[in-house]
Parts: structure tokens; C-alpha cells; sequence
């Protein structure tokens, strides 16, 4: 087949930068391997429109990138067809009229979303002109339902090196999570420190001297009482409302400062995740929905990609995790920070079943979670021949 791709591709790789190229790095690859055609623009930065803010600036950005699509797309048809559109999107990047064009010329249009949980109490309209929508979370299944829009339940895209494709033969003693730092995950792990583990923190944003990346703001008034709008809509006047509610009068505990390291190079990443003694998940999430204290969680890329590279993986349990792995027999999971402590030290003290899971999940996500197989997903609910197509 001949994918033309719109994954977050991205210009900005350099350190500060949002880490959004893997995403289209993933794609890629995983495309590639199963003998299709991958069409990229040259010149469209998808990540140009997360630092825009003004409704104007917004629309001028999806005019002239969309026109640019639709161009390329064009070109690609005649120089030897386009059998599927393939996009990453919030919604502030689509264009639906652009997305109705594309289908009116006999392209397929699928988008994937892998925030929907987080992000959306339902749907967002500018979704509606896609052919099939790619749900990674099982908990978003039924806002798509709702919505009457056709999708598959698939899990997040990830591709490793083939070189990678075995349980490495070494192992480090440690107990490592690879991942930025978020608040919620800085006080799980601040609160492991007295519950008699170890774990190896690397990541960006866990070095005290590491400035956290700060989002745009409005300064407009009339952005800002639009932003408050949009808002609303989104998440509903109750997460509104506790806006403005007195925050936490106690600070949340910290991790240690020796267990904090830099963020890794992708090959160390890789190294790391496969070696380490226990590789760890974590899965919850915040959103102005969540009342104070609630925890919620989904399923995340690491889910798969760790898995997938042979590790001995123990992730905090979320819906539909029990969909993609049998539980305790291909990878472990916990549901607080006893359960974590437990869970680590349980696996700490049985390097034979460490073993055992590592080959029993790696054999699992390389045959049950490709890239690969997403797309036979996608072409079966299309009507649509996944064959190879130079």
C-alpha cells in the first residue's frame, strides 16, 4: 500500500523540544518493515500548531498546511496513487473541509488519538470526517460509540529494531523507570521511598536543575475568555469550578535525590528497559475532570514497547490491560504504591519467573501488537486489501 503519513512528523528534535517525532519515527518503521510505501511531506511541521494559541493564528496554520496537503496528495495520485490517509491529530490541527476533500478523492482517512480519556468527555466534532478512528484506550471505546463514528479498539504503534527482538542475555540488578517527570509520578514514587525498594529514575524533568518547559499563554483578554469557554466545553463547568478551589495545603512527598538521573539517549533507553532487573509503568494520569485525590489511569506506549524489547515489566493496572496480556503470566501489575512495593520485591526474589515473563510477554507483543497487525484492523474495517504496493 501507499501511506501517505501525518503523525506528528516534527522539524524540532533538539534537546527542550516537545518529544514528539517518535510517534512518526515509530509509524515509519513499522509501515516500512511490512513492504508499504510511507508519503511524507517534506516541509510540514505537525507540531507547529501546539504552540499556537490565537484562534487566528490557528486557522491561517490549518489553511496553509492542509493546502500543502491536499497539494502533495494530488502528486501523489498521479505519480502512483494513495490507497490510505494516516494522521495523528488533536483537534485544533484538523480541517474538516480538507478531510472531506481527501475522502471525495477516494482516500481512506483514519485518525489515531491516544489522549482521548484525558482529554475529551466526548468526541470532538472536528473528528467527524474521518472514515475510521484508531482507540487505543479501552475506556474511550464507548465516547466513539456514542458518537456513532466507526473505529477499531488497537493498541499504541510500536516498532523495535529487529536486533532487539530477543530477551537479552544480561541483567542489571535494578529496578529502573525510563520517563518524564510528572507530579503524580514524582509523589508514587516519593511515597516508595519508605517501603524498603530502590528505584533508578531517568528522565527528563527529575533533575532539580532541569527548568520545566512552559506552555503558551494567552494575553489577550479575548483569548483568554475564549480559552475558559473551550474549556468548559471540554471538561464541563464542574472541573471548572475547581479551578478555583484551594489547592493542597501539604506538599506530596518527592523520590530521593540518588535516585534521579538525566534523561537517556534512545539506545540507552532501549538497554535499560530490556536489562533492568524489574522495568517499570506507570499509567495514571491527571485531567481537571478528576476529583481531588482520585486516581485514574490507561494504558500507555510502554505498555507495548517494553514488552515488545524483552523486559520484566510490572505497570500500574488499567482498563483494558487484561485485553492485551494475560496478567501475572506475561507481565505484572499494581494498583497503589504497597502493591508496587510488593510487586518488586516479589519478582526481585525469583529471578525464574522474572525470566519466564520476560519471554512469555515479548512473544505476546511481537505477535499480537505490531504495527502490522493494526493495520490489517484498519484495512479489514475499510474494505481495504493490505497488500504491499511500490
Amino acid at each position: 500500500m501507499r501511506i501517505y503519513l501525518a503523525f506528528f512528523q516534527t522539524q524540532a528534535r533538539g534537546p527542550g523540544t516537545a518529544n514528539y517525532g517518535f510517534w512518526a519515527d515509530m509509524m515509519r518503521a513499522g509501515l516500512q518493515e511490512g513492504g508499504h510505501t510511507v508519503l511524507e511531506s517534506p516541509t510540514i511541521d505537525w507540531t507547529a500548531a501546539m504552540n499556537l494559541i490565537a484562534p487566528g493564528a490557528l486557522a491561517a496554520w490549518r489553511d496553509r498546511t492542509w493546502s500543502a496537503v491536499l497539494g502533495e496528495l494530488a502528486a501523489e495520485q498521479a505519480r502512483g496513487g494513495v490507497d490510505l490517509f494516516l494522521g495523528y491529530f488533536f483537534p485544533q490541527q484538523v480541517e474538516p473541509a480538507a478531510v472531506h476533500e481527501i475522502r471525495r478523492r477516494g482516500i481512506p482517512a483514519v485518525n489515531f488519538f491516544c489522549d482521548n480519556v484525558r482529554e475529551f468527555r466526548r468526541v470532538p466534532d472536528a473528528y467527524r470526517p474521518f472514515d475510521l478512528h484508531w482507540v487505543p484506550e479501552w475506556e474511550a471505546l464507548p465516547l466513539y460509540r456514542a458518537a456513532g463514528l466507526a473505529h477499531i479498539h488497537a493498541p499504541m504503534p510500536v516498532w523495535i529494531p529487529p536486533d532487539y527482538r530477543h530477551v537479552s542475555d544480561r541483567e542489571s540488578p535494578d529496578v529502573t523507570f525510563l520517563g518524564s517527570r510528572d507530579p503524580l509520578r514524582s509523589e508514587l514514587f516519593g511515597r516508595l521511598e519508605h517501603l524498603d525498594v530502590r528505584v533508578s529514575i531517568r528522565g527528563k524533568g527529575w533533575q532539580p536543575d532541569e527548568a520545566p518547559a512552559s506552555a503558551p499563554v494567552a494575553t489577550d483578554l479575548r483569548e483568554r475568555l475564549g480559552n475558559q469557554a473551550d474549556f468548559v466545553r471540554q471538561h464541563g463547568l464542574a472541573a471548572w469550578l475547581r479551578k478555583f478551589r484551594p489547592g493542597k495545603t501539604s506538599p506530596a512527598p518527592e523520590p530521593p535525590t540518588d535516585w534521579l538521573g538525566a534523561p537517556v539517549s534512545r539506545e540507552e533507553y532501549l538497554r535499560l528497559s530490556r536489562e533492568s532487573a524489574v522495568t517499570l509503568g506507570v499509567n495514571r494520569y491527571d485531567s481537571p475532570r478528576l476529583r481531588p485525590g482520585e486516581i485514574a489511569a490507561y494504558s500507555r506506549l510502554r505498555d507495548i514497547e517494553a514488552p515488545m524489547l524483552g523486559a520484566c515489566y510490572l505497570t500500574e493496572w488499567a482498563p483494558g490491560l487484561d485485553q492485551l496480556y494475560d496478567l501475572e503470566e506475561e507481565i505484572t501489575t499494581y494498583r497503589d504504591v504497597a502493591g508496587l512495593a510488593a510487586q518488586i520485591q516479589r519478582l526481585l526474589a525469583d529471578p525464574t519467573r522474572r525470566l519466564r515473563l520476560r519471554h512469555a510477554a515479548q512473544r505476546r507483543a511481537l505477535q499480537a501488537h505490531t504495527i502490522g497487525m493494526t493495520l490489517q484492523k484498519i484495512t479489514s474495517a475499510l474494505g481495504l486489501r493490505a497488500v504491499s504496493r511500490a
